[in-house]
Protein backbone atom coordinates (compact mmCIF):
# COMPACT_ATOMS: atom_id res chain seq x y z
CA UNK A 1 0.00 0.00 0.00
CA UNK A 2 2.89 2.23 0.60
CA UNK A 3 4.15 1.66 -3.08
CA UNK A 4 0.92 2.87 -3.85
CA UNK A 5 0.02 6.00 -1.84
CA UNK A 6 3.13 7.71 -2.44
CA UNK A 7 2.72 6.94 -6.36
CA UNK A 8 -0.94 7.79 -6.47
CA UNK A 9 -0.54 11.48 -4.03
CA UNK A 10 1.99 12.86 -7.34
CA UNK A 11 -1.48 13.59 -8.92
CA UNK A 12 -1.99 16.43 -5.99
CA UNK A 13 1.53 17.16 -6.58
CA UNK A 14 1.77 17.46 -9.94
CA UNK A 15 5.35 19.00 -11.39
CA UNK A 16 5.82 20.00 -15.29
CA UNK A 17 7.36 18.16 -17.19
CA UNK A 18 6.74 19.82 -20.48
CA UNK A 19 4.26 22.11 -21.28
CA UNK A 20 3.56 23.40 -24.90
CA UNK A 21 1.10 26.36 -25.64
CA UNK A 22 -1.91 25.80 -26.21
CA UNK A 23 -2.59 27.76 -29.48
CA UNK A 24 -0.32 29.38 -32.33
CA UNK A 25 -1.63 31.46 -34.75
CA UNK A 26 -5.24 31.06 -33.67
CA UNK A 27 -4.54 27.01 -33.69
CA UNK A 28 -4.19 24.59 -30.88
CA UNK A 29 -1.34 22.75 -31.16
CA UNK A 30 -0.41 19.66 -29.58
CA UNK A 31 0.19 20.00 -25.75
CA UNK A 32 1.76 17.56 -23.18
CA UNK A 33 2.91 17.42 -19.79
CA UNK A 34 3.52 15.08 -17.16
CA UNK A 35 5.48 14.41 -13.79
CA UNK A 36 8.79 14.99 -13.47
CA UNK A 37 9.64 11.03 -12.48
CA UNK A 38 7.33 10.54 -15.87
CA UNK A 39 5.31 8.14 -14.33
CA UNK A 40 2.07 10.25 -15.68
CA UNK A 41 1.95 11.77 -18.97
CA UNK A 42 -0.93 13.55 -20.61
CA UNK A 43 -1.81 15.54 -23.41
CA UNK A 44 -3.44 16.71 -26.67
CA UNK A 45 -3.54 15.12 -30.41
CA UNK A 46 -4.54 17.59 -32.93
CA UNK A 47 -6.22 14.05 -35.17
CA UNK A 48 -8.00 16.31 -37.50
CA UNK A 49 -8.02 19.66 -38.38
CA UNK A 50 -10.28 21.37 -35.48
CA UNK A 51 -10.86 18.10 -33.48
CA UNK A 52 -8.28 17.72 -30.53
CA UNK A 53 -8.31 14.32 -28.43
CA UNK A 54 -7.19 14.24 -24.80
CA UNK A 55 -5.20 11.36 -22.93
CA UNK A 56 -3.89 10.59 -19.77
CA UNK A 57 -1.25 7.50 -19.62
CA UNK A 58 0.14 6.02 -16.23
CA UNK A 59 3.01 4.24 -16.09
CA UNK A 60 2.70 1.42 -13.41
CA UNK A 61 4.20 1.47 -10.17
CA UNK A 62 4.13 -2.84 -10.11
CA UNK A 63 5.76 -2.98 -13.51
CA UNK A 64 7.37 -6.53 -13.42
CA UNK A 65 10.45 -6.89 -16.47
CA UNK A 66 9.94 -10.28 -17.54
CA UNK A 67 11.41 -11.08 -21.46
CA UNK A 68 8.85 -13.60 -21.96
CA UNK A 69 5.49 -11.58 -21.40
CA UNK A 70 6.24 -8.04 -21.91
CA UNK A 71 4.54 -5.70 -19.20
CA UNK A 72 1.30 -4.38 -20.57
CA UNK A 73 -0.72 -1.60 -21.81
CA UNK A 74 -4.35 -1.39 -21.17
CA UNK A 75 -6.49 1.49 -23.53
CA UNK A 76 -9.90 1.86 -21.78
CA UNK A 77 -12.37 3.10 -24.01
CA UNK A 78 -15.41 4.47 -22.35
CA UNK A 79 -19.15 4.16 -23.95
CA UNK A 80 -22.28 6.77 -24.26
CA UNK A 81 -21.36 7.97 -26.84
CA UNK A 82 -19.99 11.04 -24.86
CA UNK A 83 -18.86 9.79 -21.73
CA UNK A 84 -15.59 10.47 -20.71
CA UNK A 85 -12.57 7.85 -20.12
CA UNK A 86 -10.50 10.42 -18.67
CA UNK A 87 -12.98 10.56 -15.94
CA UNK A 88 -15.09 7.72 -15.72
CA UNK A 89 -12.98 4.92 -16.25
CA UNK A 90 -10.05 6.57 -14.48
CA UNK A 91 -11.73 8.25 -11.43
CA UNK A 92 -14.81 6.07 -11.05
CA UNK A 93 -13.57 2.50 -12.25
CA UNK A 94 -10.28 1.84 -12.53
CA UNK A 95 -7.41 4.10 -12.48
CA UNK A 96 -5.38 5.03 -8.96
CA UNK A 97 -7.44 7.30 -7.65
CA UNK A 98 -10.91 7.35 -6.71
CA UNK A 99 -13.07 11.06 -6.65
CA UNK A 100 -12.24 11.85 -3.33
CA UNK A 101 -8.70 11.06 -5.01
CA UNK A 102 -7.60 8.37 -2.15
CA UNK A 103 -6.06 5.30 -3.62
CA UNK A 104 -7.97 2.52 -4.95
CA UNK A 105 -6.83 -1.16 -3.81
CA UNK A 106 -8.14 -2.59 -7.22
CA UNK A 107 -6.43 0.04 -9.86
CA UNK A 108 -5.57 -2.07 -12.85
CA UNK A 109 -2.22 -0.13 -12.36
CA UNK A 110 -0.97 -3.45 -10.41
CA UNK A 111 -1.26 -5.61 -13.94
CA UNK A 112 -0.98 -3.06 -16.66
CA UNK A 113 -0.33 0.86 -17.55
CA UNK A 114 -3.12 2.69 -18.17
CA UNK A 115 -4.09 5.33 -21.23
CA UNK A 116 -6.76 6.69 -20.55
CA UNK A 117 -8.07 8.30 -23.89
CA UNK A 118 -11.67 11.03 -24.25
CA UNK A 119 -12.89 9.76 -27.31
CA UNK A 120 -14.47 10.73 -29.65
CA UNK A 121 -13.38 14.03 -29.67
CA UNK A 122 -15.80 16.58 -28.31
CA UNK A 123 -15.75 13.97 -24.92
CA UNK A 124 -14.53 15.27 -21.89
CA UNK A 125 -11.44 17.08 -21.77
CA UNK A 126 -11.49 16.59 -26.23
CA UNK A 127 -13.27 19.57 -28.07
CA UNK A 128 -13.91 20.50 -31.58
CA UNK A 129 -12.88 24.26 -32.46
CA UNK A 130 -15.97 23.87 -35.15
CA UNK A 131 -19.19 21.89 -34.73
CA UNK A 132 -19.22 19.97 -38.08
CA UNK A 133 -15.64 17.96 -36.57
CA UNK A 134 -17.40 15.48 -34.71
CA UNK A 135 -17.54 12.49 -35.84
CA UNK A 136 -20.94 10.95 -37.21
CA UNK A 137 -19.61 6.87 -37.48
CA UNK A 138 -17.67 4.55 -35.40
CA UNK A 139 -15.28 4.43 -38.22
CA UNK A 140 -14.51 7.97 -38.49
CA UNK A 141 -13.56 7.69 -34.81
CA UNK A 142 -11.68 4.46 -34.69
CA UNK A 143 -9.52 6.76 -37.56
CA UNK A 144 -9.07 9.63 -35.33
CA UNK A 145 -8.22 7.07 -32.57
CA UNK A 146 -5.58 5.13 -34.72
CA UNK A 147 -4.12 8.66 -35.40
CA UNK A 148 -3.49 9.71 -31.27
CA UNK A 149 -1.69 5.93 -31.36
CA UNK A 150 0.71 7.16 -33.94
CA UNK A 151 1.58 10.40 -32.62
CA UNK A 152 1.83 8.21 -29.26
CA UNK A 153 3.83 5.09 -30.13
CA UNK A 154 5.48 5.54 -33.16
CA UNK A 155 8.15 7.74 -31.74
CA UNK A 156 8.84 6.26 -28.58
CA UNK A 157 10.26 3.08 -28.37
CA UNK A 158 9.67 2.09 -25.00
CA UNK A 159 6.08 1.99 -25.43
CA UNK A 160 6.58 -0.11 -28.69
CA UNK A 161 7.39 -2.48 -26.07
CA UNK A 162 4.04 -3.36 -24.39
CA UNK A 163 1.59 -5.06 -26.23
CA UNK A 164 -1.48 -2.56 -26.05
CA UNK A 165 -5.13 -4.27 -25.40
CA UNK A 166 -7.83 -2.26 -25.87
CA UNK A 167 -10.61 -2.98 -22.95
CA UNK A 168 -13.86 -1.31 -23.47
CA UNK A 169 -16.99 -0.52 -21.59
CA UNK A 170 -20.63 -0.09 -23.55
CA UNK A 171 -20.74 2.18 -26.42
CA UNK A 172 -16.80 1.90 -26.05
CA UNK A 173 -16.86 -1.94 -27.84
CA UNK A 174 -18.49 -0.62 -30.94
CA UNK A 175 -15.17 1.87 -30.84
CA UNK A 176 -12.87 -1.30 -29.57
CA UNK A 177 -13.52 -3.28 -32.46
CA UNK A 178 -13.37 -0.66 -35.46
CA UNK A 179 -9.88 0.74 -33.80
CA UNK A 180 -8.86 -2.98 -33.61
CA UNK A 181 -9.30 -3.43 -37.68
CA UNK A 182 -8.18 0.61 -38.21
CA UNK A 183 -5.11 -0.23 -35.69
CA UNK A 184 -4.17 -3.67 -37.65
CA UNK A 185 -4.63 -2.19 -41.15
CA UNK A 186 -1.82 0.58 -40.19
CA UNK A 187 0.42 -1.80 -38.43
CA UNK A 188 0.42 -3.74 -41.55
CA UNK A 189 1.18 -0.90 -43.93
CA UNK A 190 3.67 -0.13 -41.79
CA UNK A 191 1.97 3.15 -40.32
CA UNK A 192 1.84 2.43 -37.09
CA UNK A 193 4.17 0.54 -35.01
CA UNK A 194 2.73 -1.08 -31.88
CA UNK A 195 1.87 -4.91 -30.80
CA UNK A 196 -1.82 -5.54 -30.84
CA UNK A 197 -2.37 -7.61 -27.73
CA UNK A 198 -5.95 -7.80 -28.17
CA UNK A 199 -9.77 -6.68 -27.94
CA UNK A 200 -11.95 -6.90 -25.08
CA UNK A 201 -15.48 -6.26 -24.61
CA UNK A 202 -16.86 -5.64 -21.40
CA UNK A 203 -20.60 -5.30 -21.14
CA UNK A 204 -20.63 -3.85 -24.61
CA UNK A 205 -23.19 -2.00 -27.00
CA UNK A 206 -22.55 -4.70 -30.37
CA UNK A 207 -25.51 -5.62 -31.42
CA UNK A 208 -28.40 -3.31 -29.95
CA UNK A 209 -31.17 -5.31 -31.95
CA UNK A 210 -29.76 -8.44 -29.46
CA UNK A 211 -30.18 -6.46 -26.37
CA UNK A 212 -33.61 -4.34 -26.44
CA UNK A 213 -35.30 -8.13 -27.37
CA UNK A 214 -33.70 -9.41 -24.56
CA UNK A 215 -35.08 -6.87 -22.36
CA UNK A 216 -38.50 -7.65 -22.17
CA UNK A 217 -38.45 -11.72 -21.60
CA UNK A 218 -35.35 -11.12 -19.28
CA UNK A 219 -37.57 -8.48 -16.90
CA UNK A 220 -40.68 -11.39 -17.12
CA UNK A 221 -38.57 -14.09 -15.74
CA UNK A 222 -37.36 -11.81 -13.12
CA UNK A 223 -40.83 -10.86 -12.04
CA UNK A 224 -40.51 -7.15 -13.41
CA UNK A 225 -42.77 -6.93 -15.76
CA UNK A 226 -46.03 -9.05 -17.00
CA UNK A 227 -47.39 -9.88 -19.77
CA UNK A 228 -48.53 -6.59 -20.78
CA UNK A 229 -45.14 -5.13 -20.21
CA UNK A 230 -43.70 -7.54 -21.88
CA UNK A 231 -46.05 -7.31 -24.80
CA UNK A 232 -45.24 -3.83 -25.08
CA UNK A 233 -41.49 -4.28 -24.71
CA UNK A 234 -40.88 -6.83 -27.78
CA UNK A 235 -43.47 -4.58 -30.00
CA UNK A 236 -41.16 -1.69 -29.45
CA UNK A 237 -38.53 -3.88 -30.20
CA UNK A 238 -39.98 -5.54 -33.58
CA UNK A 239 -40.50 -2.16 -34.27
CA UNK A 240 -36.81 -1.27 -34.15
CA UNK A 241 -35.58 -4.55 -35.99
CA UNK A 242 -37.79 -3.31 -38.71
CA UNK A 243 -36.26 0.52 -38.97
CA UNK A 244 -32.96 -1.35 -38.59
CA UNK A 245 -33.52 -3.66 -42.18
CA UNK A 246 -35.19 -0.62 -43.64
CA UNK A 247 -31.74 1.97 -43.23
CA UNK A 248 -33.83 4.01 -40.99
CA UNK A 249 -31.33 4.28 -38.34
CA UNK A 250 -32.40 7.64 -36.68
CA UNK A 251 -35.94 6.07 -36.41
CA UNK A 252 -34.45 3.27 -34.74
CA UNK A 253 -32.70 5.42 -32.05
CA UNK A 254 -35.74 7.39 -31.54
CA UNK A 255 -37.65 4.30 -30.65
CA UNK A 256 -34.85 2.78 -28.27
CA UNK A 257 -35.47 6.05 -26.40
CA UNK A 258 -39.27 5.46 -26.28
CA UNK A 259 -38.83 1.53 -25.74
CA UNK A 260 -36.75 2.38 -22.86
CA UNK A 261 -39.57 4.71 -21.25
CA UNK A 262 -41.67 1.85 -21.98
CA UNK A 263 -39.61 -0.53 -19.75
CA UNK A 264 -38.84 2.22 -17.34
CA UNK A 265 -43.16 3.01 -16.64
CA UNK A 266 -43.95 -0.88 -16.98
CA UNK A 267 -41.71 -2.08 -14.21
CA UNK A 268 -41.83 0.85 -11.96
CA UNK A 269 -38.27 2.56 -12.99
CA UNK A 270 -36.04 -0.49 -12.98
CA UNK A 271 -32.04 0.49 -13.33
CA UNK A 272 -30.94 0.01 -16.40
CA UNK A 273 -27.34 -0.79 -15.21
CA UNK A 274 -28.38 -2.83 -12.61
CA UNK A 275 -31.75 -4.74 -13.14
CA UNK A 276 -32.32 -5.13 -8.93
CA UNK A 277 -32.24 -1.91 -8.32
CA UNK A 278 -34.66 0.88 -9.21
CA UNK A 279 -33.66 3.70 -10.65
CA UNK A 280 -34.68 5.93 -7.53
CA UNK A 281 -32.49 3.74 -5.34
CA UNK A 282 -29.25 5.43 -6.86
CA UNK A 283 -29.63 8.90 -8.10
CA UNK A 284 -30.10 7.51 -11.68
CA UNK A 285 -33.93 8.32 -12.84
CA UNK A 286 -33.15 10.11 -16.18
CA UNK A 287 -35.52 9.14 -18.96
CA UNK A 288 -33.93 7.87 -22.15
CA UNK A 289 -35.12 10.95 -23.65
CA UNK A 290 -33.09 13.22 -21.91
CA UNK A 291 -30.02 11.37 -21.80
CA UNK A 292 -30.18 10.71 -25.82
CA UNK A 293 -30.53 15.30 -25.53
CA UNK A 294 -27.52 15.92 -23.31
CA UNK A 295 -26.61 13.92 -19.90
CA UNK A 296 -24.77 10.76 -21.14
CA UNK A 297 -22.23 11.88 -19.09
CA UNK A 298 -24.45 12.34 -15.56
CA UNK A 299 -26.49 9.08 -16.63
CA UNK A 300 -23.07 7.24 -15.99
CA UNK A 301 -21.91 9.43 -12.92
CA UNK A 302 -24.84 9.86 -10.92
CA UNK A 303 -25.02 5.88 -10.90
CA UNK A 304 -21.33 5.19 -10.36
CA UNK A 305 -21.24 7.93 -7.53
CA UNK A 306 -24.02 6.14 -5.88
CA UNK A 307 -22.41 3.12 -5.70
CA UNK A 308 -19.06 4.27 -4.55
CA UNK A 309 -17.49 6.65 -1.41
CA UNK A 310 -17.80 9.60 -3.99
CA UNK A 311 -17.99 13.14 -1.88
CA UNK A 312 -21.99 14.06 -1.20
CA UNK A 313 -22.66 11.49 -4.12
CA UNK A 314 -24.52 14.29 -5.86
CA UNK A 315 -25.04 14.70 -9.93
CA UNK A 316 -22.03 17.07 -10.11
CA UNK A 317 -19.54 15.38 -8.09
CA UNK A 318 -17.65 14.68 -11.32
CA UNK A 319 -18.43 17.70 -13.26
CA UNK A 320 -16.59 19.89 -10.11
CA UNK A 321 -13.76 17.22 -9.99
CA UNK A 322 -12.85 17.70 -13.61
CA UNK A 323 -13.47 21.41 -14.00
CA UNK A 324 -11.90 22.10 -10.76
CA UNK A 325 -8.83 20.93 -9.20
CA UNK A 326 -7.96 17.90 -11.90
CA UNK A 327 -7.91 20.58 -14.29
CA UNK A 328 -6.43 23.10 -12.39
CA UNK A 329 -3.70 20.56 -12.02
CA UNK A 330 -3.51 19.02 -15.37
CA UNK A 331 -2.40 22.53 -16.76
CA UNK A 332 -2.99 22.32 -20.45
CA UNK A 333 -6.37 22.61 -20.51
CA UNK A 334 -7.75 25.47 -22.27
CA UNK A 335 -9.18 27.48 -20.48
CA UNK A 336 -12.52 28.14 -22.74
CA UNK A 337 -13.16 24.31 -22.72
CA UNK A 338 -15.09 22.70 -20.29
CA UNK A 339 -15.23 18.92 -19.49
CA UNK A 340 -17.88 17.72 -20.74
CA UNK A 341 -19.37 20.56 -22.44
CA UNK A 342 -19.55 19.13 -25.93
CA UNK A 343 -20.77 15.68 -25.40
CA UNK A 344 -24.34 16.30 -26.47
CA UNK A 345 -22.56 17.03 -29.83
CA UNK A 346 -21.18 13.63 -29.56
CA UNK A 347 -24.15 11.99 -29.31
CA UNK A 348 -26.01 13.99 -31.69
CA UNK A 349 -23.08 13.22 -34.45
CA UNK A 350 -23.60 9.33 -33.86
CA UNK A 351 -27.77 9.49 -33.58
CA UNK A 352 -27.56 7.83 -36.82
CA UNK A 353 -24.46 5.26 -35.96
CA UNK A 354 -26.16 4.52 -32.30
CA UNK A 355 -28.25 1.03 -33.39
CA UNK A 356 -26.09 -0.52 -35.87
CA UNK A 357 -24.29 -3.54 -34.99
CA UNK A 358 -20.96 -4.75 -35.12
CA UNK A 359 -21.21 -8.08 -35.19
CA UNK A 360 -19.49 -8.18 -38.17
CA UNK A 361 -16.00 -6.63 -36.83
CA UNK A 362 -16.01 -9.20 -33.97
CA UNK A 363 -15.59 -11.52 -36.78
CA UNK A 364 -13.23 -10.20 -38.66
CA UNK A 365 -10.84 -10.10 -35.91
CA UNK A 366 -11.46 -13.32 -34.98
CA UNK A 367 -10.42 -14.32 -38.41
CA UNK A 368 -7.03 -12.23 -38.30
CA UNK A 369 -6.16 -14.39 -35.20
CA UNK A 370 -6.64 -11.42 -32.69
CA UNK A 371 -7.43 -12.24 -28.92
CA UNK A 372 -11.19 -10.83 -28.17
CA UNK A 373 -12.44 -11.51 -24.92
CA UNK A 374 -15.92 -10.79 -23.96
CA UNK A 375 -17.02 -10.01 -20.43
CA UNK A 376 -20.79 -9.45 -18.95
CA UNK A 377 -22.04 -8.34 -15.57
CA UNK A 378 -24.75 -10.80 -14.46
CA UNK A 379 -27.31 -7.78 -13.40
CA UNK A 380 -26.52 -5.71 -15.88
CA UNK A 381 -30.27 -4.85 -18.42
CA UNK A 382 -28.74 -2.78 -21.02
CA UNK A 383 -26.48 -4.53 -22.20
CA UNK A 384 -27.58 -7.97 -20.99
CA UNK A 385 -25.84 -10.78 -20.75
CA UNK A 386 -28.85 -12.61 -22.81
CA UNK A 387 -28.37 -10.27 -25.40
CA UNK A 388 -24.40 -10.55 -25.29
CA UNK A 389 -24.68 -14.41 -25.82
CA UNK A 390 -27.41 -14.12 -28.65
CA UNK A 391 -25.24 -11.70 -31.12
CA UNK A 392 -22.32 -14.45 -30.02
CA UNK A 393 -24.36 -16.91 -31.35
CA UNK A 394 -24.42 -15.05 -34.69
CA UNK A 395 -21.01 -14.93 -35.39
CA UNK A 396 -19.56 -16.77 -38.85
CA UNK A 397 -16.20 -17.51 -36.87
CA UNK A 398 -15.27 -20.95 -37.96
CA UNK A 399 -14.25 -21.78 -34.31
CA UNK A 400 -17.72 -20.84 -32.51
CA UNK A 401 -19.53 -24.31 -32.73
CA UNK A 402 -16.25 -25.68 -30.84
CA UNK A 403 -16.60 -22.84 -28.48
CA UNK A 404 -20.33 -23.31 -27.55
CA UNK A 405 -19.93 -26.87 -27.25
CA UNK A 406 -17.38 -26.16 -24.31
CA UNK A 407 -17.97 -26.75 -20.47
CA UNK A 408 -17.47 -23.18 -18.52
CA UNK A 409 -14.91 -23.15 -15.53
CA UNK A 410 -15.84 -21.44 -12.08
CA UNK A 411 -14.20 -18.14 -11.19
CA UNK A 412 -13.45 -17.10 -7.25
CA UNK A 413 -11.32 -14.38 -6.05
CA UNK A 414 -10.49 -13.74 -2.54
CA UNK A 415 -12.93 -16.23 -0.88
CA UNK A 416 -14.53 -19.82 -1.61
CA UNK A 417 -17.79 -18.09 -3.33
CA UNK A 418 -18.20 -18.76 -6.86
CA UNK A 419 -17.69 -15.40 -8.39
CA UNK A 420 -18.33 -16.25 -12.26
CA UNK A 421 -17.55 -18.24 -15.02
CA UNK A 422 -14.97 -18.59 -18.33
CA UNK A 423 -14.19 -20.62 -21.00
CA UNK A 424 -11.83 -20.23 -23.96
CA UNK A 425 -11.43 -21.49 -27.72
CA UNK A 426 -8.47 -20.39 -29.90
CA UNK A 427 -8.68 -16.64 -29.48
CA UNK A 428 -12.20 -16.28 -28.33
CA UNK A 429 -12.74 -15.73 -24.55
CA UNK A 430 -16.21 -15.65 -22.42
CA UNK A 431 -16.31 -14.57 -18.31
CA UNK A 432 -19.44 -14.34 -16.81
CA UNK A 433 -18.78 -11.93 -14.11
CA UNK A 434 -21.39 -13.19 -11.19
CA UNK A 435 -23.07 -10.01 -8.62
CA UNK A 436 -22.15 -7.25 -11.44
CA UNK A 437 -23.86 -4.80 -12.92
CA UNK A 438 -22.48 -2.89 -16.09
CA UNK A 439 -20.39 -1.62 -14.41
CA UNK A 440 -17.74 -4.73 -13.79
CA UNK A 441 -15.00 -3.02 -12.34
CA UNK A 442 -16.88 -1.55 -9.41
CA UNK A 443 -19.42 -4.09 -8.27
CA UNK A 444 -16.78 -6.76 -8.23
CA UNK A 445 -13.44 -5.54 -8.14
CA UNK A 446 -11.57 -8.47 -6.93
CA UNK A 447 -12.20 -10.38 -9.85
CA UNK A 448 -12.14 -7.64 -12.67
CA UNK A 449 -8.41 -7.29 -11.70
CA UNK A 450 -8.16 -10.64 -11.87
CA UNK A 451 -9.71 -10.85 -15.41
CA UNK A 452 -7.70 -8.32 -16.67
CA UNK A 453 -4.08 -10.06 -15.60
CA UNK A 454 -5.35 -12.84 -17.30
CA UNK A 455 -6.25 -11.32 -20.60
CA UNK A 456 -3.31 -8.91 -21.07
CA UNK A 457 -0.93 -12.59 -19.58
CA UNK A 458 0.19 -9.66 -17.25
CA UNK A 459 3.82 -10.55 -15.22
CA UNK A 460 2.68 -9.37 -12.18
CA UNK A 461 1.86 -11.96 -9.56
CA UNK A 462 -1.80 -13.13 -9.20
CA UNK A 463 -3.72 -11.43 -6.77
CA UNK A 464 -6.31 -14.55 -6.33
Amino acid sequence: MEKQYSFVLLLLHLSVLVLFPFFHEGHFTVASSGTKDGSQQWGYVEVRPKAHMFWWLYKSPYRVENPINPWPIVLWLQGGPGASGVAIGNFQEVGPLDTNLKPRNSTWLQKADLLFVDNPVGTGYSFVEDEKAVVKTDDEAATDLTTLLKELFNKNENLQKSPLHIVAESYGGKYAVTLGLSALKAIEAGELKLKLGGVTLGDSWISPEDFVFSWGPLLKDLSRLDVNGVAKSNSLAGKIKKELQDGQYIDATNTWSELEDVISDNSNAVDFYNFLLDSAMDPLSLTSLELSKEITIKRYSRYLNSMTSSPGGGDDDLDTLMNGVIKKQLKIIPDNVTWGGQSELVFSGLEAEFMKPRINEVDDLLAKGVNVTIYNGQLDLICSTKGTEAWVQKLKWEGLKSFLSLERSPLKCGDKSTRGFTKSYKNLHFYWILGAGHFVPVDQPCLALKMVGDITQSPAISTS
